[in-house]
């Protein structure tokens, strides 16, 4: 599916391949944890499941712990060979519609161009009463990062390049859901501050993860030194803890949804409460328009 191309899909895979050499997994195994406490809490089973773009098996490994899955798809670039594994993009998803109980992904839908597309091919694919749950990078991610480059750049460069990619926010993705037809649509965020000895450790630890910059409006010209240097100023003198220590800021942002079905919870309509809003509150009832005296 064509995308308004803000990510380089193919420099994004060919990172991720040369990260999972040495890969950094804190971040993806905490959200794999966290995915896990929170499949717990669903009282059901789902025959079948699949793993959506997440850049390790760390999802798939809680998912076989778990007791409530079934068959496992991979739909990612790192299967290993104990899975069923289909040859997918998060833009152009192979599944049938009403294929899917359960679609999980970690860390890999951040970097898709049309997410509302990718969304609505999700809920296709699932069956009546199938969930979804996803986490993201969110709109705070690596803020101090940004910072220190977009004024590093301006006063080195003249101006500054697009360096950290525009993750999405709270409010945005949960309007996603809703668009793309999700029933029970939740949305929730948390920040991890993780400490490093330098801006340059952050750096190492995001190539380790795949996550550089890949975005299409990159500067295609190396990073000067002189620029880097002074980012790294830059951040050791905004964001460093009493010991010296950096701080950096991970948002993550997790998705979850229902693919509709009768037996699901549904709004009452407009007009059909048993008891009036002012008796609840032991008040007086006023037409529209209507002051209160003084």
């Amino acid at each position: 599916m064509a995308g308004p191309g803000i990510f380089d899909r193919r420099l994004l895979r060919a990172r991720q391949r040369r990260a999972a050499a040495h890969p950094e997994t804190f971040l993806i195994d905490r959200v794999a944890d966290e995915l896990g406490e929170r499949l717990s809490a669903v009282l059901r089973h789902f025959d079948i499941a699949a793993d959506l773009g997440t850049p390790t098996d760390a999802l798939r490994r809680v998912l076989a712990a778990s007791g409530k899955t079934g068959t496992v798809i991979a739909a990612s670039p790192s299967a290993s060979d104990d899975v069923i594994q289909v040859t997918a993009d998060e833009e152009a998803l192979p599944f049938a519609a009403g294929s899917l109980d359960l679609m999980v992904s970690g860390l890999a839908l951040q970097f898709v161009n049309d997410l509302p597309g990718t969304l609505i091919q999700v809920r296709r694919a699932l069956k009546p009463d199938g969930l979804f749950l996803a986490a993201l990078a969110g709109g705070d991610s690596l803020a101090e990062l940004r910072q220190s480059f977009a004024e590093a750049e301006s006063e080195m460069d003249g101006g500054a390049s697009p360096r950290v990619a525009p993750f999405a926010d709270v409010r945005e993705l949960g309007a996603l859901l809703q668009r793309a037809g999700f029933a029970l649509p939740v949305v929730d965020s948390e920040r991890l501050t993780v400490r490093y000895a330098s801006a340059f450790a952050l750096m190492h630890d995001l190539r380790r993860m795949g996550a550089t910059n890949v975005l299409v409006e990159r500067r295609r010209v190396p990073l000067r030194r002189a620029t880097l240097s002074r980012m790294a100023d830059i951040y050791a003198g905004r964001f460093a803890d009493a010991d010296g220590r950096l701080r950096a800021t991970f948002e993550i942002v997790w998705l979850s949804g229902w693919a509709p079905h009768e037996s699901q919870q549904k709004p009452l309509k407009p007009g059909s409460a048993a008891q009036r809003l002012a008796d609840a509150l032991g008040t007086t009832e006023r037409p529209a328009g209507d002051k209160t005296g003084r």
